[in-house]
């Protein structure tokens, strides 16, 4: 299965219900790709909204994620943290799965082993990283015996990430973008604003075009109701010209809604 163009996010959707309700109505809408992670802790409710969804698994990209932070990237962590969350999905195996970060106890050699060992057992289909510089794509790259399917980092009109997207573009990966709306600052940006006038069109599909037109870039937003669900989607039929889409490159701010000092851009 190819990776469907736009996905949607889960990250700090908590509510039981609203987060099973939101997976399948977007599902339902025409959605084809959900992303979760462990660290979450929403997954048995993902898995239930894709239970709900009126679709074979076989037509949902699935992805999941492993965070040192709450369990290990160990070997053995790695293992029966995906082991875990297939459980809490109800479901035989991950479409793709990330490592979350490249911090606590990550070691490339020993955690990417447990993934190329996961998509050997057909855990997993997919590796993916997530909030990567190029430098650990590159020492991942190294280690890894599957191919590198993509990299999740935070990417919108405020951080557009063009170091990483060049060294995706000459890897031949993808490049899956979190947060894409800037956690719905960017919705008040300006120039935002008035080609979303220009088009007769909201300024959220206005920002996921701009996405769309990026190469081999897919966005995930969050959305958790049926008003926002269907105008997200709605970016597909949206074609930006050549002038919008350099007055969005054009914005002059760099802006970052998730930071760490132990983040690998800050090393």
């Amino acid at each position: 299965m190819e990776l469907p163009p736009i996905g949607l996010g889960t990250w700090e959707n908590e509510d039981p219900e609203q987060c099973a309700e939101s997976v399948r109505m977007a599902l339902d809408a025409g959605y084809r790709h959900v992303d979760t992670a462990e660290i979450y802790g929403n997954e048995e409710w993902v898995g239930e909204g894709i239970a709900r969804a009126d679709l074979d698994r076989e037509e949902i990209f699935l992805a999941s994620k492993v965070h040192a932070a709450s369990t290990s990237l160990s070997y053995d962590g790695v293992i029966d943290t995906v082991e875990g969350s297939l459980d809490r999905l109800g479901v035989e195996s991950l479409d793709l799965c990330y490592v979350h970060w490249p911090t606590g106890d990550y070691e490339p050699e020993e955690t990417l082993a447990a993934y190329d060992e996961l998509r050997d057992r057909g855990l997993i289909d997919r590796v993916g990283v997530s909030n990567f510089e190029p430098f650990n794509v590159d020492r991942a790259l190294d280690e890894l015996d599957a191919p590198l399917f993509a990299n999740q980092v935070e990417l919108h009109p405020w951080l557009t990430q063009d170091a990483v997207r060049e060294h995706a573009r000459a890897h031949d990966y993808h490049v899956v973008a979190y947060s894409p709306l800037a956690r719905g600052d960017v919705l008040d940006d300006p120039t935002i604003h008035e080609i979303a006038e220009e088009y007769g069109v909201s300024p959220a599909q206005v920002t996921l075009a701009w996405h769309l037109s990026l190469e081999n870039v897919t966005p995930i937003p969050k959305a958790t109701s049926r008003e926002h669900i269907e105008d997200n989607l709605a970016s597909l039929d949206l074609d930006l010209d050549s002038d919008a889409l350099e007055r969005i490159d054009g914005i002059d701010r760099e802006e970052r809604k998730l930071d760490f000092d132990v983040a690998p851009w800050n090393q």
